[in-house]
């Protein structure tokens, strides 16, 4: 009985065996075909990958080396879609501007990179939709009144899903907009494809050249039947352009919304010089964007833009932060969180004070210039980091951008015969000198959080709320009341935007008594600070 149980159990076994190998030899022959399928999607071994000039053209004889995929890599898109920027691959060879396309409803008037990719691109809006309510229950309540019917609206902002919904708000509130970028790289080709599907004029793509650039603006100031009256401007390009090409386009705006620093100083120039002759509202300055937008966003998009492009491990790492203005704030505080040792370059003594109250070491960048792992601009100045700077960092540095113009790095100066540029990823190149030397350049130079990742829809709808009541106050207020000057949005619309946003944290504001308003000398409603209050 026993020698008959132990044949039955050696049966099971060899039962179980034989299943096993048959489920290994299922497991190969699928192991096989996915790597079948792999190998006819990989380019050969040693084919290169093409670089594409998307900046500035490089110096004669600039050495370019670009990297070969092989068997070893993980799949074909990898290369493109290592960081956020993927899926807006500038795969395509073809120039926007050669293409014919339409709509499904027929609609020409716009230049993308693929209108195909529209579906994807409502996708990404509709996510950021939900992330943004205080701009989404400013359209419900102001739809009705249409604020802004007969607004023509020259848009030229970072064209990204969070944009989309502002650019829908604007149209719900009655305006018709015509809209360009206002970086090369920032663009989501999907998104800008998800507008013009919807019937929106717009010119832009990422990967975009200088030339480029300055077409799509031009194209959204100057169309047939079209006499735009309001400006919205992220970095003062497209004012640039209409008052410098088109000056009797420009006196006839009734307003401009500038919401950069770049474009904020610009104005401030125009003024003091009087060639300002339209006014403007300078939404950079107002609180609900310097404190949330500047502060906020860039403490958690700079950690992600590094990652998606680098890979990078922040513990230990020596990082310089040129500028402690609120983007150098976000900066800091994020690395130092991480485990980064974080010191900072200032030329403001308030500044500056505030950097080594809150722990950091404030540095000259010559002193410290041969030690740092990153490097990181954010002053919206220029030639902060130059050739000489460059030639000192250490292998392997990386460098990046934080500030909205591509001036604060002297990016040109490295394009030599001297030195070859290897592209590794998408917005990441590799700067090798003679002796083998390697700095890690993102974004050549330019913002690299709107660049190389994304950005937080819930701070973004905070800006573009402020935006769009910039907007409405400019086109709707009486004659008179906003000279040609720069203006700061009034507090009140500031608290008002404040006010939208609270309901998502379940947030219940404490209301004064009539006593208590008294005592302080204040409206219940508002404004609760003077203009002159620091938060």
């Amino acid at each position: 009985m026993a020698d008959e149980d132990h044949d039955s159990e050696d049966a099971v076994v060899s039962e179980k065996s034989r299943a096993k190998v048959t489920d290994h030899k299922l497991i190969g022959d699928e192991a096989q075909a996915r790597t079948q399928r792999l190998k006819l999607q990989l380019p050969p071994i040693g084919h290169e990958i093409k670089y594409k000039n998307l900046g500035t053209p490089r110096a004669k004889g600039s050495r370019i080396r670009s990297r070969s995929l092989s068997h070893e890599s993980s799949d074909a898109e990898s290369y493109s879609t290592s960081s956020y920027t993927g899926s807006s691959s500038d795969d395509d060879d073809i120039n926007p501007r050669e293409k014919e396309q339409q709509s499904s409803q027929g609609f020409k008037d716009f230049c993308v990179r693929n209108i195909e990719q529209h579906a994807f691109g409502r996708r990404e809006i509709e996510i950021a939709e939900q992330e943004m309510p205080g701009l989404v229950a400013l359209r419900k309540r102001a739809q009705d009144d249409k604020p802004l019917h007969g607004a023509k609206i020259i848009g030229c902002t970072h064209i990204t899903a969070q944009t989309a919904v502002l650019v829908e708000t604007l149209t719900a509130l009655g305006a018709q907009v015509r809209w360009s970028a206002c970086n090369i790289y920032s663009t989501q080709n999907e998104v800008a494809a998800a507008l013009s599907e919807a019937g929106y004029s717009v010119f832009a793509w990422k990967g975009e050249t200088e030339e480029d650039f300055w077409w799509c603006i031009d194209n959204c100031i100057n169309a047939e039947n079209w006499q735009p009256n309001l400006i919205i401007d992220d970095g003062g390009d497209a004012t640039h352009l209409m008052l410098k090409k088109y000056p009797h386009l420009f006196n006839q705006i009734k307003g401009i919304v500038e919401e950069s620093v770049t474009g904020v100083h610009r104005l401030y120039q125009l003024s003091k010089s009087g060639k300002l002759t339209v006014p403007a509202m300078n939404v950079n300055d107002s609180v609900t964007k310097t404190k949330f937008d500047n502060l906020y966003l860039c403490r958690e998009s700079i950690i992600d833009a590094l990652k998606r492009t680098t890979d990078v491990m922040f513990g230990g790492k020596q990082v310089l932060i040129c500028g402690y203005g609120e983007v150098g704030k976000g900066c800091a505080a994020a690395l130092r969180g991480l485990g980064c040792v974080v010191m900072v370059t200032e030329i403001d003594p308030i500044c500056a004070l505030q950097a080594c109250m809150d722990g950091f070491r404030v540095v000259k960048l010559n002193e410290v210039v041969r030690q740092i792992d990153i490097l990181i601009t954010c002053t919206g100045n220029k030639n902060v980091v130059t050739r000489d700077h460059l030639d000192r960092l250490k292998n392997g540095c990386i460098v990046c951008n934080m500030g909205h113009s591509n001036t604060e790095i002297d990016v040109g100066s490295l394009r030599t015969p001297e030195l070859t540029w290897e592209k590794v990823r998408s917005q990441v190149d590799h700067i090798i000198w003679a002796d083998g030397k390697r700095i890690i350049l993102l974004a050549e130079g330019r913002l690299v959080n709107l660049s190389c990742s994304s950005v937080p829809s819930f701070v973004v709808s905070i800006t573009a709320a402020t935006q769009a009541l910039a907007l409405i106050e400019l086109y709707n207020a009486p004659p008179g009341r906003y000279k040609q000057d720069v203006y700061l949005l009034p507090k009140k619309m500031d608290e008002y935007v404040a006010s939208l946003h609270l309901p998502t944290f379940d947030a219940h504001l404490t209301e004064l008594s009539d006593e208590q308003a008294k005592y302080l000398g204040l409206n219940k409603a508002g404004p609760f600070k003077p203009n002159y209050y620091r938060y």
